[in-house]
């Protein structure tokens, strides 16, 4: 209970000191892939005929089948995101019976490819919230600064890479097929993390400071329902 109430101050601190303005924008709008366009490795770019991404149900279905994302047209910085996921059933070469595997990747600058230079807050069974830094991207958390690798969530615990793992000393994310929040307050370099309301991540001196927003295929099945984001004051 002590832990529960010093995490909730903590967040109610956290978003008072990054006060946000208006309701904010849906960038997806349930029904179709405005605002968005897909990449595929072996494809390229709005080449999909398998599927990849589809709409329906005021979901956006990832399938998992191939390597690459769907991603933002429009460039963004000094924000408060927002992002509702879900697990789905299916893995796939060459995560086939792997840990579920996606994540959103911000501050993407550069040319289409997997994976372009960004930060990444990894979403992935047992270890959702992990910072990675990719193709030179940096950042600093407890004075460790590094331009690539991954910072792990607070209070991670072993990790193993088998579809269905489950953190066994703080698991933040819900069961699979229930949907999970994730929070990402992009301030200036400043970055900070939740995963359903609980800060699991945070750092300082990221760079970019902004980009376009990807939401990757990696291997798992995984929904999209919501993505809204609203700038900081």
């Amino acid at each position: 209970m002590k832990y529960l109430i010093c995490t909730l101050l903590s967040v109610g601190l956290l978003l008072a000191a990054n006060p946000t303005s208006g309701q904010g924008v849906e960038l997806f709008n349930g029904k179709n892939l405005d605002g968005f366009y897909t990449f595929l490795t072996s494809k390229g770019t709005d080449q999909d005929p398998d599927r990849v991404f589809s709409v329906h149900d005021g979901m956006m279905h990832v399938s998992g089948t191939e390597y690459g994302y769907f991603a933002t047209k429009q460039e963004y910085e000094n924000y408060h995101l927002t992002v509702e996921f879900k697990w789905g059933e299916a893995t796939h070469p060459p995560r086939e019976g792997k840990a579920r595997d996606s994540g959103v990747l911000y501050h993407f600058v550069g040319p289409d490819k997997v994976w372009p230079k960004s930060i990444e807050f990894q979403m992935i069974e047992g270890g959702t919230g992990d910072i990675i830094l990719v193709d030179g991207a940096a950042l600093t958390r407890g004075g460790e600064s590094k331009v690539k690798g991954r910072f792990d969530r607070y209070e991670k615990g072993p990790w193993k890479d088998a579809a269905g793992y489950r953190d066994p000393v703080r698991e933040v994310e819900k069961p699979r097929g229930e949907w999970n929040t994730l929070e990402l307050i992009a301030d200036g370099d400043k970055v900070k993390y939740l995963v359903n309301g609980i800060l699991v991540n945070e750092g300082t001196g990221a760079s970019p400071a902004k980009g376009k927003l990807l939401f990757q295929s990696e291997g798992a099945e995984v929904f999209f329902r919501s993505i809204r984001i609203r700038p900081l004051k």
